[in-house]
């Protein structure tokens, strides 16, 4: 995980719609723009059209005849009459798209619809896809079959790194086809402002979550005279694609506060809480590896797998997604008190050596992003490294000169003063980008306003304004109006029922 992203990015590669094929058969010029017209239904049964288009672009903006590709891109019209000035929608990843609600309707997707037709009301809202990760261009991936990993020794961060080094080589070689030094942040902030003008508009919003609110700053960076306003959540500015170990430690124990009042986590907190369980899971495992036995059930096998100091850093900060706050302390208990089992197999699942597939636009663009040297030696010395290990950020630091898309330069990732107003929101529970990113942003955007939410993980924005819709309203009327009179300087979601470990509480401590 390079702060919010897993070592591995899966991708599934989906196929060309008619409309594709149809552009695939025409040559197009950088600049031309392809729609038709779709429609999606809401939760509340509102039939609501949309156009569903192409941007074409370079691939690469610094090399004369470069190839074109396709950049996917959705417009909604504002539902109100007046300015149109639209509110541009950055997703996350790199290796996400933002495109799955308008034509998902599961209960998550509904949801996402139900926020993203709100901001009708201040404007059009346009859904670009990031280039390289786009059904209506490409998605570059890499299918590739790993060499499993011995099951009767601890996993280590070096042995990792040296098979992403060998991974990298691989993908690389296998795309040589591509100019894959044309997928960087910078040029990903090109496209937002070719798709501005192609579309004819003087001035966008900027919505962004975690690396949308990266590539907010990369537009903010490279054209703040396009940018009226922003709303970015889930903040990753340029210079921190990679967390400080300390910083997710921190959310880490904000967590534990309210996990060690937890009247059902009560009876298994030992002396020192969460924190002080942790501690003493890494000196029994630097002591000496643990070796667990599994049994499959259905076929009867049996392994023995070796656990070990390093296994536990990484297991520690395992992204929101699979392991979320409410489950986290169940999950540390549970190895301070000796039940490895589920652990174990985690562990076993990932050095499994079955076939996958990696999306590329994820270390093209973090290893072009990188960090300036001084935050480098931040990151190796952190005081919480010890703990947490360099899993964050040490593969693609390592695979930076493999990967073909260029560096952005420490110039480009330093923080300048801007003049945009800018509305960060961002929760103080968020593992895979700590609320330290925002704070430090704060003085570099003196029209800037902050919300922060407390209890806030990874998608606080969309948690907070489904339960506080005023919150929604205030921050919608900030990106129409700039008016902040509304906008709460912090807010707060309910306690999580904490989950509790599969077994009785001791007897006594360990």
């Amino acid at each position: 995980m390079a702060g919010r992203k897993l070592l591995l990015c899966l991708v599934s590669v989906l196929a060309l719609g008619a409309a594709q094929r149809a552009a695939a058969e025409t040559v197009h010029r950088a600049g031309d723009v392809i729609m038709e017209t779709r429609s999606v239904t809401a939760a509340d049964g509102e039939v609501v059209p949309f156009e569903l288009g192409t941007l074409f672009v370079p691939e690469n903006r610094a090399v004369p005849g470069s190839r074109i590709i396709g950049v996917g891109f959705a417009r909604i019209r504002s539902n109100r009459s007046g300015d149109s000035t639209p509110t541009v929608h950055l997703p996350g990843g790199p290796g996400e798209t933002d495109m799955e609600p308008l034509f998902k309707t599961d209960p998550e997707s509904q949801r996402d619809l139900t926020q993203l037709l709100q901001y009708r009301a201040i404007g059009d809202v346009l859904v670009i896809d990031q280039r390289g990760y786009s059904e209506r261009g490409e998605v570059l991936n890499f299918a590739y079959h790993p060499i499993a990993r011995p099951l009767d020794r601890p996993g280590s961060r070096a042995g990792e790194t040296e098979t992403f080094i060998e991974v990298a080589k691989a993908a690389v070689a296998a795309n040589s086809g591509r100019d894959l030094s044309g997928y960087t942040v910078i040029q990903c902030a090109e496209d937002v402002n070719d798709l501005r003008r192609a579309l004819g508009y003087e001035k966008i919003r900027l919505v962004g979550q975690s690396f949308g609110s990266q590539w907010g700053f990369a537009v903010l960076r490279t054209h703040p005279e396009i940018v009226q306003r922003a709303l970015l959540s889930g903040v990753e500015p340029l210079d921190y694609a990679y967390d400080m170990p300390s910083q997710v430690f921190g959310a880490l124990q904000r967590i534990s506060w309210d996990a060690e009042h937890d009247a059902g986590l009560a009876p298994y907190m030992p002396p020192g809480g969460l924190v002080g369980a942790i501690r003493s899971v890494r000196e029994r495992l630097l002591r000496a590896p643990v070796k667990v036995t599994l049994k499959d059930p259905k076929t009867g096998r049996v392994d023995v797998i070796t656990l070990g100091a390093e296994d536990f850093q990484r297991a520690v900060i395992r992204p929101e997604g699979t392991r979320p706050p409410r489950a986290w302390p169940a999950f540390i208990l549970s190895i301070y008190y000796g039940r490895y089992d589920d652990w174990a197999r985690e562990v076993m699942q990932d050095r499994a050596g079955s076939k996958d597939e990696m999306g590329l636009i994820g270390p093209l663009i973090d290893t072009s992003l990188g960090v300036t040297p001084a935050r480098e030696h931040l990151l190796r010395t952190d005081p919480a490294a010890d703990l947490l290990g360099w899993w964050n950020f040490d593969f693609y630091i390592a695979t930076a000169s493999i990967w073909p898309s260029p560096d952005v330069g420490d110039d480009f990732r330093t923080p300048v003063l801007n003049p945009v107003p800018v509305l960060f929101v961002e929760g103080d529970w968020d593992i895979s980008t700590p609320y330290e990113n925002m704070l430090n942003m704060l003085p570099y955007f003196p029209n800037s306003r902050a919300i922060l939410v407390h209890r806030g993980s990874h998608g606080a924005r969309y948690a907070i304004f489904a339960r506080q819709p005023q919150v929604m309203e205030a921050a919608l009327r900030f990106l129409k109006t700039g008016e902040t009179q509304a906008l709460p300087v912090s807010v707060s979601l309910d306690v999580p029922k904490f989950q509790v470990p599969a077994f009785a509480p001791p007897a006594r401590q360990p």
